[in-house]
């Protein structure tokens, strides 16, 4: 008798998933459009994708940290401004913008033109925020800043600014 498998039985090759153009989870967040391509449940929760359009001038989030996620940004499309500490970086088509936890950053479309950029998450678990702030903001009534933050902090995510001064103290 031996230990090593029957090599008549193949073992089943993992499940591949296809998003086409028009497929997956659509997120708005004011005059953003985010798809979700990858929400984990392909990769084992090790990475997430998201394709966002940023209409022409829409202001990004506050300046903020991760402290459990390293964030990528591919832009396909227009420019979209990056703003790490106190530096601006406008990041046109085929730019490749790595940040790592802790690393403090925002990003807008100042520009005239509607821009596309490709979002990585590892691990995968900022796509649930992004849920979580749809759901946030549904009712379409103001959304006390507090709320915000705990949706924020389930994440390990925390404003730049309080990171800062946390720090500093």
């Amino acid at each position: 008798m031996t230990d090593e498998p029957n090599a008549s039985t193949p073992t089943p090759a993992p499940a591949v998933a296809v998003v086409g153009p028009n497929d997956g989870e659509t997120i708005l967040l004011g005059t953003t459009r985010m798809r979700i391509l990858e929400d984990g449940s392909t990769t084992g929760h090790r990475l997430g994708i998201a394709e966002s359009v940023l209409a022409p001038h829409t202001p990004g989030p506050p300046q903020h940290r991760h402290a459990r996620h390293d964030e990528g940004f591919y832009i396909v499309s227009g420019t979209v401004r990056f703003t790490v500490g106190d530096e601006d970086h406008d990041a046109t088509a085929g730019t490749l913008v790595m940040v790592p936890p802790g690393a403090p950053h925002t990003f807008a479309n100042v520009s005239d033109e509607p821009a596309v950029m490709l979002s990585t998450f590892t691990p995968d678990l900022y796509v649930q925020y992004f849920r979580d702030l749809r759901d946030l903001y549904a009712d379409g009534g103001a959304v006390p800043p507090q709320a915000h933050l705990r949706v924020m902090d389930r994440y390990a995510t925390s404003p730049a600014a309080d990171a800062d001064r946390r720090s500093s103290s």
